[in-house]
């Protein structure tokens, strides 16, 4: 168990929320994580995943602008 790390020692090392990385490793997105009763063991060399660009069907982003008929 050398080659892990826990949940909580991952979101300081990437400074997220501990919640955030228990979401990552429940929807599959930390390849090699291993749950242990209530606690992640997540791989010492784990990448932080990049988001997708992916919104969620009706959201807008910042620069989305309505546009004006004359």
């Amino acid at each position: 168990m050398n080659d892990y790390i826990r949940s909580d020692e991952i979101a300081k090392k990437w400074d997220v929320s501990e919640r955030h990385v228990q979401r990552l490793c429940s929807a599959g997105m930390l390849e090699g994580a291993i749950k242990f009763g209530n606690t992640w063991a997540i791989p010492k060399n784990a990448k932080k995943p990049t988001r997708t660009g992916k919104l969620k069907p009706g959201r807008k982003t910042s620069s989305s602008k309505k546009e004006t008929h004359e």
